[in-house]
């Protein structure tokens, strides 16, 4: 979004340094800073949000040592990880580049099918999660598209 304002504003106003969106290495720059800025100011909120709503690991008793430890270990973490990635893409990047939508549709799908695992986990109480053949089968799939 901000690639489109800014060269808008180069081209109708002639603003000063509104060209400087142009360059790769400079959106680039803004987009990891802008993804650690989120992911260090909302991720530990979010995971402050887990810990009180108590949504948390369910741990299988295997009898391995110091496996009981990640009992209650906060889970759907992805979404810091999505959101980080996501919104830095869509603020810099120019979104008329095919890689650019190929890169957004496959993070929404991915993604997607690590929060439908982690949602059965924790709140349908499954602690196998989204079966195996449903995640291959929703990664084959996604092959074949962007394919």
């Amino acid at each position: 979004m901000f690639y489109y304002l800014f060269k808008y504003l180069d081209q109708a106003f002639n603003l000063p340094g509104a060209g400087v969106f142009e360059y790769l290495s400079f959106r680039a720059a803004l987009a990891i800073i802008t993804s650690l800025i989120i992911s260090l100011v909302f991720g530990k909120r979010w995971i402050s949000f887990l810990n009180r709503k108590q949504v948390g690991e369910t741990i299988r008793d295997l009898g391995l040592e110091g496996q009981l430890e990640k009992q209650g270990t906060p889970t759907m973490g992805g979404l810091i990880i999505l959101t980080s990635i996501l919104v830095p893409v869509l603020l810099f990047a120019k979104l008329n580049n095919i890689y650019i939508i190929l890169m957004i549709f496959t993070t929404i799908w991915l993604g997607s099918i690590g929060f439908l695992d982690d949602y059965i986990k924790v709140f349908k109480k499954k602690k196998e999660g989204l079966p195996g053949k449903y995640k291959i089968a929703g990664q084959i799939i996604l092959g074949l598209i962007v394919g």
